[in-house]
């Protein structure tokens, strides 16, 4: 874990709108990423500044045990056309703390925002406002993958 600023930057993707109460979020986010990779929705995004995809939660009702909104996307120059269907959001310069998951996935995904929703100490300074993961190359290493997750904090 360590914490750093990042600079505004904008996502155009698909969403959902979830909660982690009684596993909900496993079927709702496994759904949404079945649409992703099913419909080529990476290939439908104008403007991409990378092939690194993004999924970012936000708009949380008040905290990870509440309703949020997930969405699938990647990281673009502009929000000036969004696709019928899609969600263009701006991710705001602020402090996240970075966590790195290593190995199969989505499984070394999981087990690390299962790390985050037990650790007191970051939950009483988390800011709820956007917090994402960054699927990049490494992604795809099979049992040696990474996959980066940023979760905004207070200053």
């Amino acid at each position: 874990m360590s914490t750093q600023t990042i600079q505004k930057f904008y996502i155009i993707g698909i969403a959902t709108r979830t909660t982690n109460e009684n596993g909900q979020s496993a079927q709702d986010i496994e759904t949404l990423w079945g649409r992703f990779w099913g419909q080529q929705i990476q290939k439908q995004i104008p403007n991409k500044v990378s092939d690194d995809i993004y999924a970012v939660y936000t708009d949380y009702e008040s905290d990870f045990t509440k309703p949020y909104t997930t969405i699938v996307g990647l990281a673009v120059s502009s929000l000036a056309t969004i696709p019928d269907g899609f969600i263009g959001i701006t991710i705001d310069t602020d402090t996240y703390e970075k966590f790195v998951s290593k190995g199969k996935m989505p499984e070394a995904v999981l087990n690390t925002w299962i790390e985050i929703w037990q650790n007191e100490a970051l939950n009483k300074i988390r800011a709820y406002k956007a917090d994402f993961t960054v699927h990049s190359k490494k992604y795809y290493d099979g049992d040696n993958a990474e996959v980066e997750t940023f979760i905004s904090v207070k200053k």
